[in-house]
């Protein structure tokens, strides 16, 4: 790692240094000092003590990580350069993905940031791309921090079929991403036609040989008294035609 450190009432120690591969520090007057595994107040309180022990009656020292080397931020999913990238040590999102290249065209609606604490927890933050380079909300646009994992998922064209009783049946295409229900894909289909029977199927295969069919029933959907379900990739909806 990179660190500048000032001691103001010993300017000679005002230097910026990186850590040697022993994991340790060489100043001027003092030597080496070791810094491996100490934060920049662990290490800053350190220098204090050994400077006030020999050379000063009070020492005010201050540390700070400039570039982290050793602690590199992960960056996958749709980027341009996916992989680590050396730790500057001071980063917002939007630099740490513009160091990625930048987002790929085929990018989801949120990315997530995956933080581990010293402690060894995690926790997950979700940000929608739209909040941060849309809209520009400078909540969205969050530090990062030594060891932070961004994902940002891509998306995968979904097939569906829509087949029967709809102005235009055949297969429709959607991103991953968007919302795949009943209603939503009769939409896409152009809606139904004039003989379609409110009572409709949703056919899905299990396995090679086995496939399962699942009744709905339109008009309830629509008055929310059933829910509008959601399909996924290779579904048939199927709009019987009405007997009346």
């Amino acid at each position: 790692d990179q660190i500048a450190i000032k001691v103001y009432e010993v300017p000679e120690l005002n230097v910026e240094v990186r850590v040697a591969e022993n994991g340790k520090v060489n100043l001027p007057l003092i030597g080496e000092v070791p810094a491996e595994g100490l934060t920049e107040a662990g290490f800053a309180q350190q220098l204090k003590e050994l400077l006030e022990a020999k050379y000063v009656n009070r020492a005010t020292v201050s540390v700070e990580v400039r570039e982290a080397r050793s602690r590199p931020i992960l960056v996958v999913g749709a980027v341009r350069t996916p992989g680590n990238l050396a730790f500057p040590g001071r980063w917002t999102l939007i630099e740490a993905l513009s160091a990625a290249g930048g987002l790929s065209p085929e990018h989801a609606d949120t990315l997530y940031v995956l933080r581990r604490a010293e402690n060894g927890l995690s926790d997950q933050v979700a940000i929608r791309i739209e909040d941060l380079f849309v809209r520009g909300d400078p909540r969205a646009n969050i530090p990062i921090f030594a060891n932070d994992l961004i994902n940002v998922p891509v998306t995968v064209e979904v097939t569906v079929f829509c087949l029967g009783e709809v102005l235009t049946p055949g297969a429709i295409k959607f991103k991953s991403t968007d919302r795949i229900t009943v209603l939503s894909v009769i939409a896409r289909a152009g809606g139904l036609t004039d003989r379609a029977s409110k009572k409709m199927s949703i056919k899905r295969r299990k396995g090679e040989s086995l496939q399962e069919e699942v009744e709905v029933d339109y008009k309830r959907i629509l008055a929310g008294k059933e829910p509008d379900l959601t399909l996924a990739d290779g579904d048939v909806l199927v709009i019987k035609e009405s007997l009346l």
